[in-house]
């Protein structure tokens, strides 16, 4: 599958099952080679971030953001080949989606408070020095800023 159709799927979808083809697309694109842990950590940051309104009111539309994940960095060329991770980043979407959807309190959180992640052997973003939350694998995911759910 080349990540132009996928994301052209995602535009004619229902929303629900939109977002979750573009959270599965995207912990595919930034994390298939992370643990399962990892994978939960940037779909929560995703998700943090839809919460915020600050990149959109959808998961897609947070994915897609300029120059904010993968979808939108990679080549709309690229081939989502490996059908084993495929699969794995669309389960783990699915249940980090249902745990979010949970009341803020009851809610699994791997990394608290993270707004941002990156890859360090790939990445050096300006905001790379602020508060570490945690690492994960080849991620690092940080509070670059306070997210609160819009009201």
């Amino acid at each position: 599958m080349k990540l132009a159709w996928i994301l052209w799927l995602a535009s004619i979808l229902p929303p629900q099952a939109a977002d979750s083809l573009c959270l599965s697309t995207t912990l595919y694109l930034e994390a298939r080679d992370q643990s399962v842990l990892g994978q939960h950590a940037v779909a929560e940051v995703a998700l943090r971030r839809t919460d915020s309104g600050l990149w959109g009111d959808s998961v897609c539309d947070v994915v897609t953001a300029r120059k904010q994940f993968a979808p939108t960095i990679v080549s709309p060329r690229t081939r989502l080949t490996n059908t084993e991770a495929w699969s794995q980043s669309v389960t783990i979407a699915l249940e980090a989606q249902r745990n979010w959807a949970l009341p803020a309190g009851e809610r699994k959180e791997v990394v608290p408070g993270a707004s941002h992640f990156l890859a360090h052997a790939i990445a050096s973003p300006s905001w790379r020095n602020a508060y570490q939350v945690a690492t994960i694998g080849d991620h690092t995911f940080l509070r670059v800023q306070n997210l609160k759910p819009k009201s």
